[in-house]
């Protein structure tokens, strides 16, 4: 008996990051489905990604990743006003800076979204396989 699984994996250090954002390259997000919680420290990554946690598998799953602590946002070269434009998301980076951190969402066309963090506190968490 072949089950499908869904996945969740909980980022709290840059390696565990790097994990997240192998799982999660070339996905495809739709910028009306990228939210960010002021109030609640929160950003949210809608994304539709290849399952590459198993060899050979072409099929993609629905997942969200969730930032939290995150108390500012900035992007740049993505058009928000286009709720339908889908972008590919290239990596996820960090960098520490004075005490804080810098999460960076590279995608294609030279877009990125940069979040400052107090800690690192990421979730990937897998939705619904597209497939049923």
């Amino acid at each position: 008996m072949n089950k499908k699984f869904l996945k969740k994996i909980i980022a709290h250090s840059s390696e565990d990051l790097k994990l997240i954002s192998a799982c999660c390259s070339e996905g495809r997000v739709k910028t009306g489905n990228i939210k960010y919680l002021p109030k609640n420290k929160i950003f949210l990554l809608f994304i539709d990604r290849l399952i590459k946690e198993e060899e050979n598998n072409k099929d993609r799953v629905s997942s969200i990743i969730k930032f939290e602590y995150i108390y500012s946002s900035k992007s740049k070269n993505i058009n928000q006003k286009n709720m339908d434009l889908t972008i590919e998301l290239l990596a996820i980076d960090i960098f520490k800076k004075d005490h804080n951190y810098e999460i960076i969402l590279l995608f294609s066309n030279n877009g990125f979204i940069t979040l400052n963090a107090e800690i690192i506190d990421v979730v990937l968490e897998d939705q619904k396989n597209t497939y049923d």
